[in-house]
C-alpha cells in the first residue's frame, strides 16, 4: 500500500484500450456531499440516514423521506465537482474505451464533463412515479428550501395520480438491470480497473472489483482508509481521490 505511483501502473494505463473507473461516496464527500455513514447535521441530526433510505420508511412516512431527499438534492446543487471528478473526465479522453460506474446518486461526474455514466444506485434528479414508473421532473429549486422544515409531501404523478418517489435505489431494492449488466460486462473485459472512494462493503456493487480481478485486469484502489480489498487488488494507493487521480493522469499522459 503506497501513495507512490508505480511505473508499472502508468505503463499499463498508457497501453490499455479498456479502462473502468468505479467510484463511491468518498469522491462526492470531497465536494462536501455527506456520506450515509457521516453524522447528520442541522435539522437532520436526530435521524439515521440508513433508516430513511428504505421502501418501508417511505411507506411509513413519505413526507419525511421525501423531505430528506429534497435536502440532499439541495446539498448536491450547492456542491461543485472536485479535482477527482475532473481527472476522471480527462482520463476518458485518453482511453479508447472508457466506462465510468458510480454508486453516487448526484450529478457531479456529469457536471465535470463525464458522459454515459452508469449510476448503479439511481439519481437524485430523476424521481419517478411508484404507480406507473413515469419519470417526474423535479423543480429547479428543492421544495425543502422553501419550507425550511423536514417534512415535504411527495408530488402526485400527473399521469396516474400515484405518489412520486425519489429516483434512487433503496436498501433492499434491486439495482437497475441495464446499468448492472453494462457494469459487469465492462469490469469483465477491462485491462485496468480503478476502485475509488468506496469502502467496498455495499453489495452487489462492491463485487465489481472481484469481477475485474477474476478477468486478470490490473486493479487499483484509491482510498485514504484501509478496506477489505487491500490485499486483493494489484495496487492500493492511500490518499484522497482529488489528490491521487490528477497525479495519475498527469504522470500517465502529461498535461492536465
Amino acid at each position: 500500500m503506497s501513495r507512490l505511483l508505480p511505473e508499472e501502473l502508468l505503463a499499463a494505463l498508457r497501453r490499455a484500450s479498456r479502462v473502468v473507473v468505479f467510484t463511491g461516496s468518498g469522491v462526492s464527500a470531497e465536494s462536501g456531499v455527506p456520506t450515509f455513514r457521516d453524522a447528520q447535521t442541522g435539522l437532520w441530526a436526530n435521524f439515521d440516514a440508513m433508516e430513511l433510505a428504505t421502501p418501508d420508511a417511505f411507506r411509513r412516512d413519505p413526507a419525511l423521506v421525501w423531505g430528506w431527499y429534497e435536502w440532499r438534492r439541495a446539498v448536491v446543487q450547492k456542491a461543485e465537482p472536485n479535482a477527482a471528478h475532473r481527472a476522471i473526465a480527462t482520463m476518458a479522453t485518453r482511453v479508447p474505451t472508457f466506462t465510468l460506474i458510480t454508486q453516487n446518486v448526484d450529478d457531479l461526474h456529469e457536471r465535470a464533463g463525464s458522459r454515459d455514466v452508469l449510476h448503479l444506485h439511481g439519481q437524485l434528479a430523476r424521481p419517478y412515479c411508484q404507480g406507473c414508473n413515469q419519470p417526474w421532473t423535479p423543480p429547479a429549486q428543492p421544495s425543502l428550501e422553501a419550507s425550511g422544515g423536514t417534512r415535504v409531501d411527495p408530488p402526485v404523478c400527473p399521469e396516474c395520480g400515484g405518489r412520486v418517489r425519489p429516483g434512487v435505489v433503496w436498501f433492499g431494492e434491486s439495482l437497475p438491470e441495464h446499468e448492472w449488466l453494462a457494469a459487469t460486462e465492462a469490469a469483465s473485459r477491462c485491462e485496468v480497473f480503478f476502485c475509488v472512494g468506496t469502502s467496498s462493503v455495499v453489495f452487489p456493487a462492491a463485487s465489481l472489483t472481484s469481477v475485474a480481478i477474476a478477468a486478470e485486469a490490473v486493479t487499483v484502489q484509491v482510498n485514504p482508509n484501509p478496506t477489505d480489498i487491500d490485499g486483493a487488488v494489484t495496487w492500493s494507493i492511500r490518499g484522497a481521490a482529488g489528490e491521487v487521480l490528477p497525479r495519475i493522469v498527469a504522470k500517465a499522459w502529461g498535461g492536465d
